[in-house]
C-alpha cells in the first residue's frame, strides 16, 4: 500500500480505497476470532504494518466502531468489543425466520441442476479439513439456497447484520461435530430436491437452532468474550 496514493485520493474527495480494504480485512479477522474480544488496536501500529498514513486506518476504525466491532475507551485506547449475546440471539432468530421462508421457495422452484450444485457443495464440505475453510463453505451453501429461491439480495442484507452471530459461530466450530453439520445440510438439500417445502423448512430450522445448543458450552469456555449473557438463559427457556 502506498500512503502517498491514499493521501491524494482522500484529498480529492474520492473514496479512500485502502481504508475500505483495511476495514474488510480487520472485519474478517475480528469475525474469525483472529483478533479476539478485548484486543487493543493501535492506529499507529496498524498504519506502520500496512505502510499507510493514519487517516485510512482511522476511517477503517470508525466504520468498525459503527458496526459494533470496536469501542473507544477514553484515555485507554481502542479495543475489539465483546460479543453481544443479545445481538447474537436476535440475529439468529431473524436468520431462522428468513431462511425458513427461503428454503420453502427453493423447494418449490429448484431445477435439477441447482439441486446437484447443493450436493456438490456438501461433497466439498465433506472433503474439507480446515475449520476456517469449512465455515466459508457453510456460508456458500446458505448463499446458494438464497440464490435458488431468488433471494440473493436478502442474503446480502443478512450478512450485514449477523457479524456478532458469525463471531460466535466461529467459536462454535470446535464444538459442533462436522458430521452433524453435513447431515443437516444434506437433509435440507434432499428436501429441496424432493420438492417438499415442509420438510425443507423443518430441516433448516433444526440446523439453525444448533447454535442454541452449543452456546452454553462456548460461554463456559470463554465467558470474558461475551456481554449481555443473561439473555441466553431467557432465550433457551422461551425457544426450547
Amino acid at each position: 500500500m502506498d500512503p502517498a496514493s491514499t493521501e491524494t485520493l482522500s484529498a480529492t474527495g474520492g473514496p479512500p480505497p485502502f481504508a475500505a480494504q483495511l476495514h474488510a480485512r480487520l472485519r474478517q479477522r475480528i469475525i474469525r476470532g483472529e483478533l479476539p474480544p478485548g484486543t487493543r488496536l493501535s492506529e499507529q501500529e496498524i498504519a506502520d504494518q500496512c505502510a499507510l498514513s493514519r487517516q485510512p486506518v482511522r476511517e477503517a476504525f470508525i466504520r468498525l466502531a459503527g458496526e459494533g466491532l470496536l469501542e473507544v475507551r477514553p484515555q485507554r485506547g481502542t479495543f475489539i468489543t465483546r460479543i453481544d449475546m443479545e445481538w447474537v440471539l436476535c440475529t439468529r432468530f431473524i436468520r431462522e425466520s428468513v431462511e425458513a421462508d427461503t428454503v420453502r421457495l427453493a423447494a418449490a422452484c429448484a431445477p435439477p441442476q441447482d439441486c446437484e450444485a447443493l450436493f456438490a457443495q456438501i461433497a466439498r464440505q465433506e472433503a474439507e479439513a480446515d475449520p476456517t475453510a469449512l465455515a466459508q463453505l457453510d456460508e456458500e451453501f446458505h448463499a446458494t439456497l438464497a440464490a435458488i429461491a431468488g433471494k440473493a439480495r436478502v442474503w446480502s442484507h443478512l450478512q450485514q447484520m449477523k457479524m456478532h452471530l458469525d463471531r460466535a459461530r466461529h467459536l462454535l466450530t470446535a464444538m459442533t461435530p462436522k458430521d452433524t453439520m453435513l447431515a443437516q445440510h444434506r437433509a435440507v438439500a434432499e428436501a429441496i430436491a424432493a420438492r417438499d417445502p415442509d420438510r425443507a423448512e423443518a430441516a433448516i430450522r433444526q440446523h439453525l437452532r444448533r447454535v442454541l445448543l452449543d452456546l452454553p458450552g462456548v460461554l463456559r469456555l470463554s465467558p470474558d468474550y461475551f456481554t449481555k449473557t443473561d439473555t441466553l438463559a431467557e432465550t433457551l427457556a422461551a425457544e426450547s
